[in-house]
């Protein structure tokens, strides 16, 4: 999932980042709504975390023009004020879903996994190939009934590939969905994640690599 964070207090923002990481996302932030604009403009996010009150380009004109341009990014708007008001406001801007501050992180977690769901095609709950099972609210992998230890970039790989089975996921993409802004587009990151992945997915091979394509889990 790619989600951009738009929030104007840096500390805040880095560590809604950090801990959206953490939990297998790719993260970019800004900091104001200028910025979040000419992110948008050149990057296709599942979700973008939106503080209302920004400098440049108001989180209002932001969230107004997202809806306003059919794209199936999702708005999670953040707001200092809670009130009722507020939050009708703002989902009448065109925002997905509304949280305010202070508040828990587990909740902003399990709201922006909602949000990313329903930015794409739908998928099971629960995405699985031969004996191969992951639960992407869990954050697990099993194969054969035990259970994987990956890390959240080979879990974000492999949760790319089983939610598109049969068709091929180019690097460049993976590099897109799973990456952040930081990520070097000539590196063989990729190939690297998916050689671990293969590794530790074992025998037999579930991960095709497909000649000047990408990569394919299950036949074509």
């Amino acid at each position: 999932m790619r989600v951009l964070v738009v929030e104007d207090f840096e500390v805040l923002a880095r560590s809604v980042a950090t801990g959206l990481r953490r939990e297998g996302m790719a993260v970019d932030v800004v900091l104001d709504g200028t910025a979040a604009f000419e992110r948008l403009a050149v990057t296709r996010y599942d979700v973008v975390v939106l503080d209302r009150d920004l400098p440049g380009v108001h989180g209002d004109e932001i969230c107004r023009r997202l809806a306003h341009g059919r794209c199936e990014t999702r708005v999670l708007m953040l707001t200092a004020s809670g009130t009722i008001e507020d939050r009708v406001g703002g989902l009448s801007l065109g925002a997905d879903d509304y949280l305010s501050k202070p508040f828990a992180f587990a909740e902003l977690v399990a709201r922006v996994r909602a949000l990313g769901r329903r930015a794409g095609p739908p998928v099971p709950p629960t995405l699985a190939w031969g004996d191969i099972t992951l639960d992407p609210a869990r954050r697990v992998v099993f194969r054969a009934g035990r259970r994987l230890e990956l890390s959240p970039r080979e879990f974000a790989v492999l949760e790319c590939l089983l939610a598109v089975p049969g068709l091929v996921v180019s690097a460049e993409e993976l590099l897109e969905r799973v990456w952040d802004e930081a990520a070097d587009p000539f590196s063989s990151a990729v190939k690297h994640t998916v050689h671990r992945l293969r590794a530790k997915l074992g025998d037999p091979p579930v991960i095709e690599t497909v000649r000047e394509g990408g990569y394919r889990v299950g036949p074509a």
